[in-house]
C-alpha cells in the first residue's frame, strides 16, 4: 500500500464555497441532456451560486453535467441533481491497497477521520448525523461503500463528508476522505 499526505487547502476552499450556497433548490433541475440542457444548467448554476463555467468550447450532445468555477478557483462538477467538488486531492490517501493492507487503510482513515470531520464542522457546523457506512439508517445503496459518513442539512440538499470504505477487489484498492452535495426533498 502506498500513502499521500497533503495540505488541506483544496479542501478548505472548497468546503468554504459549498458553505456559501444559501439554498440549494435554486441549483438542481431536470436530468436532461444537450446542448440547451447544459446551458440551461450553468445558466441556472451560476445564477444560484455566481460560479462561472471552467471552460468554454464543444458541448457534447450526449452530456449532463458541466465543470463550474468558483471565486476561490474550486472545480465544481454540477449534475442535475448532485455537486461534486473536483478538489479532494488533498489530506491523506491511500492507493494501490493490497488485500492483506485493508486493515491498515481503514486504520489510516480512522485515525484521520476526526480531523476532517472538525475540517468540515468549521464551514459547515455540526452535522446532522455522524456514523458508520455500515449504519443501517444509511440507504442501501450507499451503505457499506462509506467507512465514516457525516451528514449536514441544506434547503434542498444533503452535504455529505465521507470516507471511502478500503476493499480486497480491483474496485476498492484506494482509500480517502471526499464530500459532495446531493438534492433532497427532505432538506
Amino acid at each position: 500500500m502506498r500513502t499521500q499526505q497533503r495540505s488541506s487547502d483544496d479542501d478548505e476552499r472548497a468546503l468554504a464555497d459549498l458553505a456559501e450556497v444559501s439554498d440549494w433548490k435554486r441549483v438542481w433541475g431536470p436530468p436532461e441532456t444537450g446542448l440547451d440542457a447544459i446551458r440551461t444548467l450553468v445558466s441556472r448554476v451560476s445564477a444560484a451560486t455566481g460560479w462561472r463555467p471552467w471552460a468554454p468550447g464543444n458541448i457534447d450532445p450526449n452530456r449532463y453535467t458541466w465543470g463550474l468555477v468558483t471565486p476561490r478557483r474550486t472545480v465544481m462538477l454540477v449534475l442535475p441533481d448532485a455537486v461534486l467538488p473536483d478538489s479532494p486531492r488533498s489530506g491523506w490517501s491511500a492507493y494501490e491497497i493490497g488485500p492483506d493492507e485493508v486493515g491498515e487503510a481503514e486504520d489510516g482513515l480512522d485515525d484521520r477521520w476526526p480531523d476532517q470531520l472538525e475540517l468540515a464542522r468549521r464551514h459547515w457546523g455540526q452535522p446532522v448525523f455522524v456514523g458508520p457506512g455500515t449504519d443501517p439508517r444509511i440507504p442501501l445503496e450507499w451503505r457499506g461503500r462509506r467507512r465514516h459518513l457525516a451528514v449536514w442539512l441544506r434547503p434542498g440538499a444533503e452535504m455529505h463528508l465521507y470516507a471511502t470504505q478500503p476493499q480486497a477487489d480491483p474496485a476498492g484498492t484506494s482509500a480517502g476522505f471526499g464530500y459532495s452535495v446531493y438534492a433532497s426533498e427532505v432538506a
